[in-house]
């Protein structure tokens, strides 16, 4: 493990290239996401300071914003992967750092692996930030980031909200948002209206810092250096869905009778708000007579819910491309492949709860479910070529069960059943991994070829 620790970006770099010997790698698109995943002890690690430079470097195991709402010290991973679903690298961070911060430093060394490739980062909102943008806003490279509504300046939010200018997104016909919000679902003929979208597209264009300095004359004479300003181009793409909106609506009603119970049940001054909570629907309000002490009440906050149904069924997707808007939708759809590699990790690998302590340990653990999850996504990939489906937990314990006995030293007797996987993993190795007898001479001779 430590040897895998000290060679870090070699080896992300050399699994690249041996991959691509495998499956051509298709690196048009390229989607960031992070996760993290906890450790089961109860105090972070300390900050470890340079005896030399006196550099303060933050400990690995910090407390952070946990995805699964654990009070445990964390380490953040970010992962790039391809159009095809298939990791390309990955970095690792202290629990405190924001998500924000991680993106940029990472890509400089995807181009470092991928000189002279001209791509798209593809993002979602927590990652879409300003400097995210703007990186990709050079060097031929691109951005596709989906975008919160409710962040949006009031221009374009009344640019949002007025009817004026959707469009269907399958025939590209006019229709507004107040006809996809009224029309009658249960109506047959308008089943394709109900899982269409309507879409805008609005110009969003931003003064940025070039990070550059430019000479300019004042009317005294004088000679003075500002900082550039450029102009980022970029575009939003505004979609609603009436499935979306009603599923939106049917999630927050449940919420707010959730609220009402919590009203009548307990005192709601020991419940903390939270973005996402029920309790974010209660409203603090005083009422005095006069002379008298003031009377504190809790009730439901209608202004806060209608707020809230404003945005129901709204998406929205930055971008500096031209392409039409279905295509750039269609790019961003793709994201989900990423939560998915995260899923598979800590799921199908074991990938936690991490039983190491020292960093370089932790390193090295995820390096290998890395290279294991690379593995997996090459497989699936050709396995999607011969038209052939296995799910992880299919192939995964297969893989654990191909196990053979000894049997006097004459044979070896396999001790796995055939299965879908199997004869699947058959036909693309075009090993005999079926057989139930095995030859020690066979057996080695299958080895050997699996380790080329």
């Amino acid at each position: 493990m430590d040897l895998l620790e000290e060679n870090y970006d070699d080896y992300l770099a050399w699994l690249y290239r041996q991959s691509n010997t495998i499956v051509k790698r298709d690196t048009s698109v390229l989607y960031y996401d992070c996760t993290n995943f906890y450790f089961e002890c109860e105090q972070e690690d300390e900050d470890i300071v340079d005896e030399v430079t006196g550099e303060v470097m933050k400990g690995l195991r910090q407390y952070g914003r946990c995805k699964e709402h654990r009070p445990n010290p964390i380490v953040e991973m970010g992962l790039f992967m391809d159009s095809q679903g298939i990791p390309i690298t990955m970095c690792l961070h202290p629990g405190s750092t924001s998500e924000q911060l991680t993106a940029v430093p990472l890509e400089k060394e995807v181009l470092k692996m991928l000189p002279d490739t001209k791509f798209i980062c593809c993002a979602d909102a927590g990652l879409g930030s300003y400097n995210i943008r703007k990186f990709n806003s050079m060097g031929g490279r691109a951005f596709i980031v989906t975008q919160s509504v409710k962040k949006l300046s009031d221009t374009l939010k009344k640019a949002v909200f007025n009817d004026y200018g959707y469009r269907l997104l399958s025939d590209n016909s006019p229709i507004t948002i107040r006809d996809m919000k009224t029309f009658d679902r249960h109506e047959k003929d308008n089943l394709g209206l109900y899982n269409d979208h309507a879409y805008k597209v609005i110009a969003a264009d931003k003064v940025m810092d070039l990070g550059l300095y430019e000479d300019v004359a004042l009317k005294n004479g004088r000679t003075v250096q500002r900082k550039a300003k450029g102009t980022l181009k970029q575009r939003i793409i505004i979609t609603f869905s009436r499935k979306m909106m009603e599923y939106q609506r049917t999630i927050r009603n449940r919420q707010i009778e959730r609220a009402k119970k919590l009203l009548s049940m307990k005192d709601p001054e020991e419940i903390k708000k939270g973005p996402n909570d029920v309790k974010r629907f209660m409203k603090r309000i005083s009422k005095t007579k006069s002379g008298e002490k003031a009377e504190v009440e809790y009730i439901l906050d209608e202004s806060k819910i209608a707020e809230e149904e404003k945005y129901d069924g709204y998406y929205a997707v930055a971008t500096n491309l031209s392409d039409p808007a279905k295509d750039i939708l269609d790019v961003s759809r793709k994201r989900y492949q990423i939560e998915d590699c995260f899923r598979i990790m800590k799921t199908s690998f074991d990938g936690r709860p991490v039983n190491h302590r020292l960093p370089e340990r932790i390193k090295a653990h995820f390096l290998i479910c890395f290279t294991a999850l690379l593995v997996y996504r090459l497989m699936e990939v050709k396995l999607d070529e011969q038209k052939t489906h296995v799910t992880v937990n299919d192939l995964i314990t297969t893989l654990k069960n191909m196990n053979v006995a000894n049997i006097h030293d004459i044979e070896y007797m396999a001790l796995y059943n055939g299965s879908k996987a199997l004869d699947a993993l058959t036909q693309l190795t075009l090993l005999p991994l079926d057989r139930i007898h095995y030859r020690p001479k066979e057996l080695n001779g299958i080895i050997k070829k699996i380790l080329k």
